[in-house]
């Protein structure tokens, strides 16, 4: 089976976003779940790209999931216009040149990220008639500057907005919806798993 990789970008484990993360994933039954704010590492890119980082056993672990995974998920909620520190730290610090994404000659990215499907659970108080004039630019800093940079060409968005406001039947609609989601998903990855023969054949 092709795999799914999680990540819960949200700092509180009893977040909106995190209960998201865990009906996807029940529904899903093997997806991998990473909750960035377990990690242990430094959110900061210290020196900018002048000087590498060491990079934490966390991150580590976490980049080679990355690079595992054929279907990535981000769940985020929407603050300040961005997402929240833990997430821009991990990806600021997991996401470097020459490993997750490369640039040609003539200055254009390349993404290295073997995945082929991704999707962005996006959250925000924001309510849905207001979003179109102040606009979601994590939307497009993530599905499109960050996942679809390195690779993840195919990114759906599934924006939950209104989140502030939103009565229980709203809220309830929304996790049917990511339980849905990762049982459409997990069909999916049984889809995209490599046939026996090619297998065997890669292996000899």
């Amino acid at each position: 089976m092709a795999t799914t990789l999680v990540l819960d970008g949200h700092p509180d484990a009893r977040s909106l976003t995190a209960e998201l993360v865990r009906r996807y994933a029940d529904a899903h039954g093997d997806a991998r779940v990473i909750a960035l704010r377990d990690l242990d590492f430094d959110p900061s890119l210290r020196f900018g790209y002048r000087e590498r980082m060491l990079l934490e056993p966390d991150l580590v672990e976490a980049k080679a999931a990355l690079h595992a995974a054929a279907n990535v998920v981000v769940a985020t909620p929407l603050w300040w216009g961005s997402v929240p520190a833990v997430l821009k730290g991990f990806f600021d610090r997991a996401l470097l040149p020459q490993q997750e994404y490369r640039y040609t000659p003539a200055g254009l990215p390349v993404g290295m990220l073997a995945a082929n499907r991704g999707r962005l659970l996006l959250l925000a108080d924001t309510p849905w008639f207001y979003a179109p004039i102040t606009g979601l630019p994590a939307q497009t800093q993530v599905a499109r500057n960050t996942l679809r940079l390195c690779g993840i060409r195919s990114v759906r968005t599934h924006r939950m907005l209104g989140v502030k406001t939103a009565s229980t039947v709203k809220i309830d609609g929304w996790l049917e919806r990511a339980a849905r989601l990762g049982a459409l998903d997990r069909e999916r990855d049984g889809r995209d798993a490599p046939s026996p023969v090619a297998t065997l054949s890669a292996v000899a």
